[in-house]
């Protein structure tokens, strides 16, 4: 093939790289957008399917100022849960995770824990919901943050843990007998060896299990009241018999969105951070 044959072909395929790229970036897009838009019309004309429409703010005035709305409570609720049931799992993960692939246990063991965490992990949470209810009652933390946080916590470790055993893995053992030849000890190995090589998977980690937290629907419903409901709690509100409200559950949504996005920007650069960092050979 003759050199301008070849710069077509790579042109070709140039193209269709971009093309592909083009047309999955708005599949993604494409359903947020729908809503962010849906957000913005009244109800008639979201009904009406309007395509140009004038844009209003009353959906968003409703749902974070109307008298009877719960959302801003909610949405308070769902960041004390959410972010401490991540920290919970984070932390109970990555010493489970040192355990499992730094003190020598059998092979048989690690792979029996790991498969038995993957099997919990495929359980539907709403088949869950109502043995923590009873649990919940029983004890005399129902419709408390605390039951939400345990639950939360339950739910995500094996996912969390299944994440971290690729990094440990990647961490070389040397590097660790090095520090305790140096007369490092084990929280000294862990602050100053462990955790900043692992910096990038704690961080992956942590944003992964932060969103699948904070959109968790079937436990925080079995679980909470008007006091200490979620964001999904609220949203599904406007769900009601007589009516559902199409646009201020589009306006609840993208409202809810915003942390997750936040999480993913301050990650991105953390994670580069981390990788650049703590990539030793």
């Amino acid at each position: 093939m003759t050199t301008s044959g070849k710069s077509r072909l790579y042109r070709r395929a140039d193209v269709f790289l971009h093309g592909f790229l083009i047309a999955a970036i708005f599949i993604t897009l494409a359903p947020f957008v729908y809503i962010a838009l849906s957000s913005f019309k009244t109800q008639i004309s979201l009904l009406m399917g309007q395509v140009t429409f004038t844009p209003t703010l009353l959906n968003y005035d409703e749902v974070l100022f109307d008298r009877t709305s719960d959302y801003l409570r909610n949405f308070t609720n769902s960041v004390i849960v959410t972010t401490i049931s991540t920290l919970f799992v984070v932390t109970i993960s990555f010493f489970a995770g040192y355990s499992l692939f730094r003190m020598r246990w059998p092979s048989y063991v690690v792979n029996t824990f790991l498969i038995w965490s993957m099997a919990f992990n495929l359980i539907p949470s709403v088949t869950l919901a109502s043995a923590w209810y009873d649990l919940a009652r029983t004890v005399g933390i129902s419709n408390d943050y605390l039951a939400l946080v345990l639950a939360h916590t339950t739910l995500h470790l094996p996912i969390a843990l299944w994440l971290l055993a690729s990094f440990f893995r990647e961490i070389p053992r040397e590097l660790e007998d090095a520090a305790y030849v140096d007369g490092a000890g084990f929280i000294t190995l862990v602050r100053r060896v462990v955790a900043p090589l692992m910096a990038p998977g704690l961080v992956a980690t942590a944003i992964l299990i932060y969103v699948f937290s904070w959109n968790e629907f079937p436990v925080a419903l079995a679980l909470t009241n008007n006091e200490t409901g979620t964001v999904p709690v609220a949203i599904a509100k406007y769900a009601q018999e007589e009516e559902i409200k199409y646009t201020q559950m589009a306006a609840a949504s993208v409202l809810s969105a915003i942390p997750a996005l936040i999480a993913l920007l301050f990650g991105q650069r953390f994670i580069v951070r981390g990788l650049t960092a703590g990539a030793v050979k």
